[in-house]
């Protein structure tokens, strides 16, 4: 295998951040950490020293990036709160208040249709065992994109009221 041909497919399961810098590298560890971890710990994962990792930790605390719980030792865990900020500016910023409100009516929809199929109202309410083992599979498939769909109908309601807030005319 040459080197380019490394470079074009998935990175090594060993060293997935391998080629980015140290801080790039950190932002990985943490956007892929579970629960929260010592500075020591995503050091290890991230392939630098812990004062290195340390330091860039800080930097994504101050930001709102990671969340710093104080102990010992020290443990720091994604802050979903801000990629979900994130995900909604984004949202709110690439699309019209009609390009939203019609992607909250599909997911609208599509939720609506679950709930009939499955006669309940989340997809967390739907006992898998009660289906065949032949069709489990495409349950959990379903369930999953159920779950994903009020997720992101939520992110688009919410980006929604957004863009509609800031395009509203101003009374002064």
């Amino acid at each position: 295998m040459t080197d380019n041909t490394r470079r074009e497919g998935p990175p090594p399961f060993d060293r997935p951040f391998g080629d980015e810098d140290t801080k790039q590298r950190v932002y990985g560890t943490i956007l892929h950490a579970r629960e929260p971890m010592t500075a020591a710990e995503i050091a290890e994962q991230a392939d630098c020293s812990a004062e290195s990792a340390r330091t860039h930790l800080s930097f994504y605390a101050d930001l709102g990036i990671v969340i710093r719980h104080e102990g010992r030792p020290v443990r720091y865990e994604r802050n979903d709160d801000y990629f979900e900020w994130r995900r909604v500016n984004e949202l709110a910023r690439k699309n019209t208040v009609d390009e939203l409100q019609a992607r909250v009516s599909e997911l609208t929809d599509r939720i609506e249709e679950y709930r009939d199929e499955y006669g309940v109202d989340s997809p967390a309410e739907v006992n898998v065992l009660e289906f065949d083992a032949e069709r489990i599979d495409d349950v959990y498939v379903e369930l999953s994109d159920w779950a994903t769909a009020i997720e992101e109908r939520r992110h688009h309601e919410r980006a929604r009221r957004k863009a509609a807030s800031s395009t509203a005319p101003s009374h002064s």
